[in-house]
């Protein structure tokens, strides 16, 4: 397996387009066209794991939080990430990063927080905006089922829990073809009036070079008439944070010990007591600060984050509970869901799980 290949699988599985514009996610050092010895998986990038990948020898390190953030304007080794960049050119090694691709993925970072919580009937907590497009064409009343179906197996009309959605209108199409066309119907320099089927079908949008390939592929027109809109809904099923349900509810200091056990972590901070039982619990693994409003529309009586400030704590007020595990201890678990993944997906090839310790904070 290339580099590609294995970035192809990673984009199937947790597209580029889930991943925030402020982020800094896929190929960072490397080519693409190198050949993969082994792939380390671990939560982050430091030279300890560099170590480790060359002890493993793997070639290949595939990391939740990208060691390039923001920019490099030299690579002299004076800091950390300049000596992981500068180890990792000079023993050829390939870094990877998926960071908020699978923060905003269904199935990612805060699915395995609400699944290590035993949240049940879960949604998004905050929907991934500009993730929707819709495809409008025209097609012949004779092949509107083979074109449906080439769209279906490209993803489109594949919409939260239901698949293979699609609006069709019945109209009349006209057209007069030039004498270098070769036209499915009618004859050429003769106006053509055909029986067709409007198609409406909603698509995520990093499937859009997939769903016009498939329909170029399947109409029967030499020139295929589509319209491609982008729409503003957002994707219920993508985006930051998640918001569940407990089994059963929880006073305060039951919940708070519970999530200690369940998150394997060992300090927690709290907001003030906002005097009810826990039911109802809002998650987002790492900085979820800036969700706190977000999960107090939605009547969290709970929201498990990291990353907050002293301030911040009062933003609680009296409706929900912040609770700050720390950003490690929130993400902990990421490189097992990425390393499951892909021993699923690519059997027959050596994925190793990092055992080196990445957190940098500790407690006294």
């Amino acid at each position: 397996m290339i580099v590609q290949q294995l970035l192809e699988t990673l984009d199937q599985w947790a597209p580029k387009a889930y991943a925030e514009d402020f982020d800094n996610v896929g190929l960072l050092v490397g080519d693409s066209k190198t050949r993969c010895t082994g792939v380390l998986i671990s939560l982050d990038c430091t030279e300890a794991v560099v170590e480790e990948a060359l002890a493993e020898k793997c070639n290949v390190i595939l990391s939740f939080h990208p060691i390039i953030f923001s920019g490099l304007k030299k690579i002299t080794g004076a800091h950390y990430v300049e000596r992981v960049v500068q180890k990792a050119i000079k023993n050829d090694l390939v870094i990877i990063a998926l960071h908020t691709r699978l923060d905003n993925h269904p199935q990612g970072v805060n699915h395995v927080l609400c699944e290590r919580l035993g949240l049940h009937r879960t949604q998004v907590l905050i929907p991934k905006k500009d993730t929707l497009k819709k495809l409008v064409t025209y097609v012949p009343k004779s092949h509107v089922e083979s074109v449906l179906k080439a769209l279906h197996g490209a993803g489109a009309g594949d919409l939260e829990n239901y698949s293979e959605c699609s609006f069709l209108l019945e109209g009349t199409g006209h057209f007069t073809g030039n004498e270098k066309s070769t036209p499915h119907l009618g004859e050429k320099l003769e106006k053509a009036s055909v029986q067709e089927v409007q198609i409406n079908v909603v698509f995520e949008s990093h499937l859009l070079h997939t769903v016009q390939k498939v329909l170029q592929q399947a109409h029967p027109y030499e020139t295929v008439a589509y319209e491609i809109y982008h729409l503003i809904n957002s994707f219920a099923e993508v985006g930051m944070g998640r918001i569940g349900y407990l089994e059963n509810e929880m006073d305060l200091a039951s919940f708070l010990q519970f999530v200690k056990k369940q998150l394997n972590t060992e300090l927690i901070r709290y907001s003030p007591d906002p005097g009810k039982s826990i039911k109802k619990v809002a998650v987002l693994g790492g900085s979820g600060s800036f969700a706190i409003e977000d999960a107090k529309r939605q009547n969290a009586d709970a929201f498990i984050t990291a990353d907050l400030k002293y301030h911040q704590f009062y933003q609680g007020e009296k409706e929900l509970v912040l609770i700050d595990v720390g950003h490690y201890e929130s993400e902990q678990y990421t490189k097992n869901l990425i390393f499951d993944y892909l021993t699923k997906k690519l059997p027959n090839f050596a994925f190793i799980l990092s055992r080196t310790e990445t957190n940098p904070v500790n407690y006294f």
